[in-house]
């Protein structure tokens, strides 16, 4: 699953940065080699922001079994339109939610690079209409080698800390909303994450009694949204990487997260093994094609501050609650 990993290098099919600089930039920024206004493609990014908001909203709509509706051996066109005259304000529900957590997670990183004046692209976002959750998430293309240590830092923490300030909320309402009395049916269940499990236990829903998986048949839209939410923070703060969490890591250790991000990609791989669990397998083989190493920024020299060091160390920590690693479980 890609979830958000920022190009190093800007793609220049999504902006373009040869406009001549017609603003005096602040002395902090005076020697930034991007010229600045930078001129972003719109038409490609809305088309995507409207396909994966029909993704996301059929998903919804079905029950978070698409796979069901669109290859059913016979009367597929009419279950589908039968779907979403049942489902569809469930879809609209969490289209609405899942969209406005990953757009949140995107325009903490956009708007930080705006800030910065670094060359970025908008959100991309990416539908997949065959998967339960209706997306793959959303990227952006930045030309990262033009910040430094500490903004690099903040362009990294800026988009999942801005997302779980939409995605907890949800989450809390979903969770009150759900109703766990009644049988479960169907083979599918999502995995719950630590911080979720923490959040069921303090709201103590309807029929709860410590379980540690949902069944897709007692979801609830807003909870879907919430926990897709926790998935899609957990996965980009990996401490690998062009992911959220590499930027946070090589701003931390430097060139020694190189070892980090290396241990961790053999420690992903030798579970994926001996626990038979290839879920992770796509974002496995991205982040080894992208590679697992940061690159080095415009002045790796800048002092991070103790501050931002507290933050980023705290930040570390977000994978080991918001991400569960069987993700979807087949009941048996």
């Amino acid at each position: 699953m890609n979830t958000g990993i920022e190009s190093d290098q800007a793609d220049a099919r999504l902006l373009d940065s040869n406009v001549p600089d017609v603003e005096t930039k602040p002395d902090h920024l005076s020697q930034r080699s991007a010229a600045w206004p930078v001129r972003r493609r719109r038409g490609l990014p809305l088309i995507l922001l409207l396909v994966t908001c029909f993704s996301a909203f059929w998903a919804g709509a079905c029950g978070f079994a698409p796979e069901y509706y669109l290859f059913a051996d016979s009367g597929s066109s009419t279950a589908m339109r039968e779907v979403l005259l049942v489902g569809w304000a469930d879809g609209l529900v969490y289209m609405l939610a899942v969209i406005a957590i990953l757009l949140s997670h995107e325009l903490g990183h956009f708007l930080a690079t705006v800030y910065y004046r670094i060359p970025a692209s908008y959100p991309m976002f990416l539908p997949f209409p065959l998967s339960p959750i209706g997306t793959l998430g959303a990227v952006i293309g930045m030309d990262g080698k033009q910040a430094d240590r500490r903004e690099i830092f903040d362009i990294g923490i800026a988009g999942p800390l801005a997302g779980l300030v939409v995605a907890l909320p949800v989450l809390w309402i979903g969770i009150a909303q759900l109703d766990l009395t009644g049988t479960a049916s169907g083979p599918w269940a999502v995995d719950l994450p630590p911080l979720v499990r923490i959040m069921m236990g303090w709201i103590q829903p309807a029929g709860y009694d410590g379980q540690t998986t949902v069944v897709f048949s007692q979801l609830t839209p807003m909870f879907m949204a919430g926990w897709v939410g926790l998935l899609i923070t957990g996965l980009n703060m990996m401490p690998v990487s062009q992911l959220d969490g590499g930027h946070v890591l090589y701003t931390l250790f430097g060139r020694r997260s190189y070892w980090i991000a290396r241990g961790f990609m053999v420690f992903t791989v030798a579970y994926i093994v001996f626990a038979s669990n290839y879920k992770l397998v796509v974002m496995v083989v991205l982040v080894l094609l992208i590679g697992p190493e940061h690159p080095p920024t415009r002045d790796d020299s800048i002092k991070l501050g103790w501050r931002r060091g507290l933050l980023g160390w705290a930040s570390l920590l977000i994978p080991l609650y918001c991400f569960a690693p069987e993700i979807i479980v087949f009941r048996q």
